[in-house]
This record gives C-alpha cells, sequence and structure tokens, in this order.
C-alpha cells in the first residue's frame, strides 16, 4: 500500500515537472508565489502591519529600485527562456549561453529579483521575512537539480560551477594584454 502511495506521488509530481528539475519545483514555485502575494497585498495594503519604513524611505528611490531591478529580472528571463527555447532536446547539453554565463539558474534569480521588486516598492517587513522561506525553497530546488547535473555531465559541469555562481553574477573585467 505504501508503495502505491510513493509511485502515484512521483507521478503526480511528474506531472508538474520535468525531467532534470525537481519534482515539487513548478508547484512550489506556484504555492509560494501565491501566499506570497496574499501576504504581500495583505500587509501593504490592507493591514499596513510591518509597512512602516515606507514613511522613512522616499517613493522616489523605491521606485528606482523596483524598476532598475524589474529590469534585471526581465532581461534574465528572457535570456535565460531563449537559451532553453534554443536548446534542442534530442542532444542534451549543458546550457552555457546567454544568462547562464553570469548564474547558474538565471530563471530563478529573475523569479527571486520579481519578489524583491514587490517588497522594496512597499517595504512589508513579513514579506522580506517570507521571501527568506522562498529563498531557501529556490536554494533547495537548484541544489536539487545541480546533482541531477553533475551526474549527466560530470566533469564540465564541476568546471562551469566554478568559473559561474549559482546566484550572484561576478562579472569580469577584461584584462589587457
Amino acid at each position: 500500500m505504501e508503495k502505491q502511495e510513493l509511485s502515484k506521488e512521483k507521478t503526480m509530481a511528474a506531472k508538474f515537472s520535468r525531467p532534470g528539475e525537481h519534482p515539487y519545483g513548478d508547484i512550489g514555485q506556484l504555492v509560494f508565489l501565491f501566499v506570497f502575494l496574499v501576504v504581500w497585498l495583505l500587509d501593504s495594503f490592507v493591514l499596513k502591519y510591518s509597512t512602516f519604513l515606507t514613511d522613512a524611505v522616499p517613493l522616489a528611490p523605491r521606485l528606482i529600485t523596483t524598476g532598475l531591478t524589474f529590469i534585471l529580472s526581465f532581461l534574465l528571463v528572457k535570456s535565460g527562456h531563449r537559451a532553453v527555447s534554443d536548446e534542442v532536446l534530442s542532444s542534451p547539453r549543458l546550457l552555457r549561453d546567454g544568462a547562464f554565463a553570469f548564474v547558474r539558474h538565471p530563471l530563478y534569480l529573475a523569479a527571486l529579483l520579481f519578489y524583491i521588486c514587490l517588497i522594496s516598492i512597499t517595504l512589508s517587513l513579513v514579506s522580506l521575512g517570507l521571501f527568506g522561506f522562498i529563498f531557501f525553497f529556490y536554494n533547495s530546488i537548484a541544489r536539487y537539480e545541480e546533482g541531477i547535473l553533475l551526474g549527466e555531465f560530470g566533469e564540465e559541469y564541476l568546471e562551469y560551477k566554478k568559473g559561474v555562481p549559482r546566484w550572484i553574477p561576478r562579472f569580469k573585467i577584461p584584462q589587457k594584454s
């Protein structure tokens, strides 16, 4: 009976994910997004429990920060999706193109930046606390998927991992010869 339930659970998880991804990654992202939006909307516009910092920080810097973060998020999504869409499924390869040249998980980073956009516009501390759990979730699914990539690409992935960070891009200034 227990094996049957486990098999049913795996089948259900497989419906919401693609090969190489965490089985609960997609559904988890949707659940966290829904919960975050509810909490953020309630705290920011109804209860205003933890948004007292908006009195101390003017709207203009918050709008600029939010706008720049949103643009970065959009560019990561665009570049990441382009690299993934261009990938031919018949011959899997390690993606190093576009945003994947700067961070190992550009689509996840874009989602995290979107959360930061919402937090920065209203400065909801409750939402910021919830963001900590969301980051932990994204970091967990990223580690899981990196294990799969390591198994599939071995040494090639280890080299990629050494040169490209998981979350915070390192921009190298070219050396003059």
